[in-house]
């Protein structure tokens, strides 16, 4: 008999329910926690309310079946799973450990001997013993591993996930984890847990060398980025189509320059690299200014934006900017997903229009409505409506299939290039 048989995964997100769903598909009794009253009722109904390939089959089985359900507040389990935001706050980007915090008190009353708390959320380093102290504080009947080590009533760790939105549930699956303990039992304990449907290897670290390891990693992607960005600004001012540029310069064998784009986004790259300049803010420079040079890339794409309305105007006396038609390609933060968390193109979209006088109408194909801040803008039933001025900001399916649209093209992706 497994030492966890039951879960409970606090947070219902595009994490929390893949990782809840493939649980309960392995046997295991999991109950889903989240404070979005819809999210929880549609779960329940064995339906989803995120777009994520596979996930509606395996939901609606584990539901039916039994193994899955959801609720607003945590319940008494072997496991306790946290997945929830962990954004910034302010101009400094600092950490923003809210969630984790509110997620840990409203489970601490159901905690007891010999139970599991594991930290999904990707977090700051030290986040993870700051959780435990929370906690501890919440439950001082109980011993936690930070004060007391192997012989704590409650075993603490961290283990990030690592999965690419559209194959979720093959990368929960088939992707190494790495797994950081408190101590080396808290972590045995989590690798055990994850064994349950983890095909990779189930590494094991501490609980502040995981916590790293996937600030480091997204680190990483965000400074290759950055330098395709950059290399896209610097190509521009010399007429040089960047993507040649790029396709030539891959033919070296040592050499693989990433595709640039309208700037950074989703909860990961745009977010993570911040937590370490946080950490250390004296000597993360060259990520610091990674950060920088993807963060100022849609403003950049706004002034292209702006320059192609003026050269439709000259070309097109008769008409004033307020007759201008903007049509924006793709708000998600990259291709074929609905997930809009710090997406660069979305704010494109948002300033364009608080600034351009005409109407802005956005093509995004996985939504059904608009956010509250892109009020003024049209949501567009056509994949390819109307339109003086076209942007192209996500590499959508349906993009990479449509002809190029006439008039005016500002492409980020580098699909409509025969237009220019």
């Amino acid at each position: 008999m497994s030492e966890f048989e039951k879960i409970c995964v606090v947070g219902l997100g595009y994490i929390g329910l893949p990782t809840a769903a493939v649980f309960a598909s392995r046997g295991v009794s999991v109950v889903g926690v989240d404070v979005n009253q819809h999210a929880v009722d549609t779960i329940n109904r064995g339906e989803i309310h995120i777009v994520e390939p596979d996930l509606n089959a395996v939901v609606h089985d584990v539901v039916t079946r039994g193994m899955l359900r959801a609720t607003t507040t945590p319940e008494a389990a072997d496991a306790f799973l946290i997945a929830v935001p962990t954004p910034f706050t302010g101009d400094d980007h600092a950490p923003d450990l809210s969630y984790v915090e509110k997620a840990s008190r409203a489970l601490a009353p159901v905690l007891k001997k010999g139970d599991l708390v594991v930290l999904e959320s990707t977090s700051p380093v030290g986040a993870t013993e700051q959780m435990a102290a929370w906690l501890a504080e919440a439950r001082p009947d109980l011993s936690f591993p930070d004060a007391t080590g192997r012989a704590a009533d409650v075993s603490v760790a961290h283990c990030p996930e690592r999965v690419l939105p559209g194959r979720v549930l093959h990368e929960l699956i088939h992707n190494d984890r790495v797994v950081g303990g408190i101590t080396p039992r808290c972590a045995e304990r989590a690798a055990t847990l994850y064994r349950t449907f983890v095909d990779g290897e189930c590494i094991i670290t501490n609980a502040r060398t995981a916590e790293m390891a996937k600030l480091s990693e997204n680190s990483f992607r965000d400074v290759n980025i950055a330098f395709a960005n950059e290399l896209s600004v610097i190509c521009a001012q010399l007429g040089i189509d960047v993507w040649e540029l790029i396709a030539l310069a891959n033919h070296h064998p040592r050499v693989n320059i990433l595709s640039p784009g309208p700037g950074v986004g989703g909860h990961c790259i745009a977010v993570d690299p911040w937590f370490i300049v946080s950490s250390a803010p004296e000597t993360a420079r060259l990520i610091r200014t990674a950060r920088e040079v993807n963060d100022a890339k849609p403003e950049w794409v706004q002034q292209q934006v702006d320059a192609a309305v003026g050269a439709f105007l000259r070309e097109n006396p008769s008409r004033t900017a307020a007759d201008v038609r903007i049509v924006c390609y793709g708000l998600a933060f990259k291709a074929d997903i609905d997930d809009l968390r710090e997406s660069p193109a979305l704010e494109i979209v948002r300033v364009l229009a608080t600034r351009h006088p005409g109407a802005v109408i956005a093509v995004e194909p996985n939504i059904t409505s608009l956010p509250a801040k892109l009020d003024g803008v049209v949501l567009a039933d056509d994949v390819a409506p109307d339109g003086d001025v076209h942007v192209l900001l996500v590499d959508h399916a349906p993009f990479r299939e449509m002809p190029i649209p006439a008039g005016k093209v500002v492409d980020t992706r580098g699909l409509w290039r025969a237009a220019r």
